[in-house]
């Protein structure tokens, strides 16, 4: 008796444990589209000085967006520095004010707060009316991203959007040579204008800014378009935006070492091919072969970059084991400022 009335049981409550599923991924599907709407809102189309000079695009909006940017909250607006740099007197500068334009069609100005070549990264300030700023802002994500992570971005793609990509993290520690910090290599389609825009995982929370994109199409089509696309760490732009808003200048450690690879025997090892700075001054010479740092053994140049970057501040002093002429050395170097 007591088998059959389990079974029984198991055919009633079937069908609704089938509608809690349901209604559960319905929720869900709710609450993804509602971040994702949060993200646009707060996204912003960086103008061109002459926008206003352009004829109409085919969408109703006679204006040229020449990047993205995003709303970090209290009217910060963040972006990529080479987003809004433009040349004046024949050197490339960073405007004291932008002109953006928010999802709603609000054109509004932004003074320039600070920027970091370092990062390529710029925050401004928005002014007017507060009720004209994005309605909506991000938060950064307390964590990095991995390989396979769900990220999406908003921007502005060839001058139009705010259009929305979807994609995976594949490299979340690669390099260019456009920045000196690492880069997190996404698999999501990005074009020239989503420069300056926000990286963002399921949560809605801010995991990078977009920085670059390699050309793998050479069709005219395709051209300026890729799905090889990099971004700046979310971790990394927190800092310099946190830095820029407490009135910082924004720094990052600077060891002052440029690097080669060494063949010793068949072992490829990394070798000093020159110390400035700090380097040179704590007695490094051409020909060293780096082995450690802070007792953290180092075989690539990426390793390096990211203690220094990551888990070093400028002005703290580290310890790097090398060997010279074969023999183990030992120096201790104050670090510079980027």
């Amino acid at each position: 008796m007591l088998q059959i009335l389990t079974i029984a049981m198991i055919f009633v409550l079937t069908p609704y444990l089938g509608e809690c599923v349901a209604l559960a991924d319905e929720a869900s599907f709710t609450q993804g589209a509602q971040k994702i709407e949060k993200a646009k809102r707060a996204t912003v189309g960086i103008l061109q000085a002459d926008s206003f000079q352009v004829d109409d695009l085919g969408y109703g909006v006679p204006i040229k967006i020449r990047g993205s940017g995003i709303h970090v909250g209290n009217g910060f607006i963040l972006t990529a520095k080479h987003a809004v740099e433009r040349s004046k007197g024949g050197k490339i500068v960073v405007p004291e004010v932008i002109q953006v334009l928010t999802d709603d069609l609000r054109e509004l100005s932004g003074i320039r707060q600070g920027a970091n070549a370092y990062m390529d990264v710029a925050v401004y300030k928005l002014q007017g009316d507060e009720n004209s700023w994005p309605s909506t802002s991000v938060r950064f994500s307390e964590a990095n991203v991995t390989y396979g992570d769900h990220v999406f971005t908003v921007g502005y793609p060839l001058g139009r959007g705010p259009a929305l990509s979807f994609g995976r993290v594949g490299n979340p520690n690669t390099f260019l040579g456009t920045v000196q910090s690492r880069l997190v290599q996404v698999d999501l389609s990005a074009c020239r204008g989503n420069s300056g825009g926000g990286l963002l995982n399921d949560e809605g929370q801010l995991v990078g800014l977009v920085h670059a994109i390699i050309q793998t199409e050479t069709s005219p089509a395709e051209r300026g378009c890729s799905r090889f696309g990099f971004a700046l760490p979310g971790t990394l732009v927190q800092r310099v935006v946190e830095a820029v808003i407490a009135g910082r200048t924004p720094g990052f450690s600077v060891l002052g070492i440029h690097l080669e690879t060494l063949k010793e025997g068949n072992r490829w090892v990394l070798g000093v091919a020159k110390a400035m700075g700090p380097s040179r001054h704590a007695g490094f010479r051409k020909g060293d072969v780096l082995v450690a740092i802070d007792e953290l053994a180092i075989t690539t140049p990426a390793q390096l970059k990211n203690y220094l970057i990551e888990r070093t501040k400028p002005g703290q002093t580290v310890v790097l084991q090398v060997r010279r002429e074969g023999k183990p050395r030992t120096i201790s170097v104050k670090l510079g400022k980027s």
